[in-house]
């Protein structure tokens, strides 16, 4: 509820506890075990931001958060509203857009794969730092090539050429593991079967769909998670990719009075497990400095505990719904909340935490000087929207009637690796054909000449017998000439002794 430029959040004893929008892009948590309420105080917020022109991207997980389509309940809440003396509180719809990576309740929501960050990308496909230097010559050389990677079916063309070449792109960007290319053909195989293909293609998603309002009203863009969700490392992966987008095409803001679009990130545990150290590099990269851009970005989980210490202390509105306590792990988990708040005199912290009702949650936020206020234990307003859920017709009408219907639902398929990968192939096996005739031809020219060669070699060869045999029947013909002379000499010779 907006209430002079507040987000009124609930009231405490019979003080309002309120959060200033202008601060809303220093982040925050929403913490507390399963039912304590965090999605409802997800709602109260994400509704007064609407209120006040701020779009809200929203992971829905459940499916609880489709409800904002449809007014609330007054009979259903009006006894809450009496219990916190609160008036004037009218229950009414919100506009949303919903996604759908699966496209079943709501506009497709695609990458572009080759615009991807490789980091990013590698995660999804779980890949080792070995596998992910293969990825990256993969993507060089479809480049060099000048093929676009667009989809699933371009990288797993791609790949599959890349093996067949493995050698002699090895000479050009360095060694090509044919065990690291097995294993990325596997993991596309792994992403294809778990829907991965809807996710890529085009048109990919424009980053200045999600910063819209209606009415003068910010649009609540809800990512329905239900299915995608069951994929921990795509669902966390694709939400760090939104934030990535988000970060790298909103120019600089600074402070600004109230924030572009405020992120809620839901389970958000699963954004950190089993994440690599170039991930979270590039996690505590995102926190640090996309509040520049004017995004907020709140964490919803269980416990602070699942979230790294560094990304914790980016978080400066804090809401801790409560815990229980009942092993050491989750005692400490309650320590760890009790010591991020600024105390409050009238209480301590960590019984406040483990003793609170659902609906009720230790607040502390930013005043307008940027100081964290003392937690106080709150009463959490209920939403103005339905808290129950959308039936699957309303959804799907809210779809068809969205403007960006007709730009997002229809699939464009540009020629791309895939598609030319044909013609390469083609043009290679005629390359090849032609090398294999040129080299036929250059055996058949070196055979006649080899032929031709002997056979002048035996044409001289027989020249230089005959005319050997010439110049012997000359020599024979001259020594026997001579022999005759040299008788007809000695007879007379002879025969002038004699006379």
């Amino acid at each position: 509820m907006l209430k002079d430029g507040m987000i009124l959040l609930g009231k405490s004893d019979s003080a309002e506890v309120s959060m200033i929008p202008g601060m809303m892009n220093r982040h925050g948590l929403i913490a507390g075990a399963s039912g304590t309420g965090k999605t409802v105080t997800l709602k109260v917020i994400a509704e007064s931001l609407s209120e006040d022109g701020i779009p809200t991207f929203i992971a829905d997980v459940k499916g609880d958060l489709t409800g904002m389509i449809k007014d609330g309940d007054q009979n259903a809440i009006q006894e809450r509203l009496d219990s916190m003396d609160i008036k004037d509180f009218k229950t009414r719809s919100f506009p949303v857009r919903f996604f759908d990576v699966y496209r079943k309740n709501g506009l497709p929501m695609r990458a572009v794969m080759q615009e991807m960050d490789p980091v990013l990308l590698s995660q999804i496909l779980g890949l080792s730092d070995t596998q992910e230097g293969v990825l990256q010559i993969i993507f060089k050389a479809a480049q060099d090539m000048d093929l676009d990677i667009i989809d699933l079916k371009d990288l797993q063309a791609m790949t599959q050429y890349v093996s067949e070449h493995s050698s002699e792109l090895s000479g050009k960007y360095g060694n090509v593991s044919k065990q690291s290319v097995g294993a990325i053909q596997r993991t596309l195989l792994e992403l294809e079967q778990q829907g991965g293909a809807f996710l890529f293609g085009m048109p990919g998603l424009d980053i200045n769909d999600l910063i819209q309002c209606v009415h003068q009203e910010g649009v609540m863009n809800i990512l329905e998670c239900e299915e995608l969700f069951r994929h921990p490392m795509l669902y966390s992966t694709l939400l760090l990719w939104i934030l990535d987008l988000l970060d790298t095409n909103l120019p600089e803001v600074g402070d600004s009075e109230k924030p572009k679009i405020v992120f809620f990130f839901d389970e958000a545990h699963m954004l950190f497990d089993n994440a690599s150290p170039a991930l979270m590099d590039k996690i505590k990269q995102i926190v640090k400095l996309i509040r520049s851009k004017g995004v907020g970005i709140f964490f919803c989980t269980q416990s602070p505990n699942d979230i790294p210490e560094e990304v914790l202390g980016q978080l400066s509105n804090k809401i801790q719904h409560a815990l229980r306590a009942f092993t050491p792990a989750e005692a400490k988990a309650v320590k760890t909340a009790a010591d991020s708040f600024r105390p409050n005199p009238k209480f301590k912290t960590d019984e406040v935490i483990t003793n609170m009702k659902t609906g009720h949650a230790l607040v502390s936020v930013l005043d307008k000087d940027g100081a964290p206020t003392i937690a106080e234990e709150t009463k959490i307003l209920p939403p103005m929207s339905s808290m129950s859920p959308a039936d699957n017709a309303a959804i799907l009408q809210t779809v068809q009637n969205d403007p960006l219907y007709a730009k997002y639902m229809k699939d464009v398929d540009p020629a791309s690796a895939y598609e030319k990968m044909d013609d390469i192939k083609q043009n290679e096996d005629a390359m090849k054909a032609e090398e294999k005739q040129a080299a036929l031809d250059h055996k058949l020219e070196e055979k006649k000449a080899a032929a031709e060669q002997k056979a002048q070699l035996k044409s001289e060869e027989k020249v230089s017998k005959e005319t050997t045999r010439i110049a012997k029947k000359l020599q024979n013909k001259a020594e026997n000439e001579l022999i005759n002379i040299g008788i007809r000499s000695a007879k007379s010779l002879l025969k002038g002794f004699l006379k």
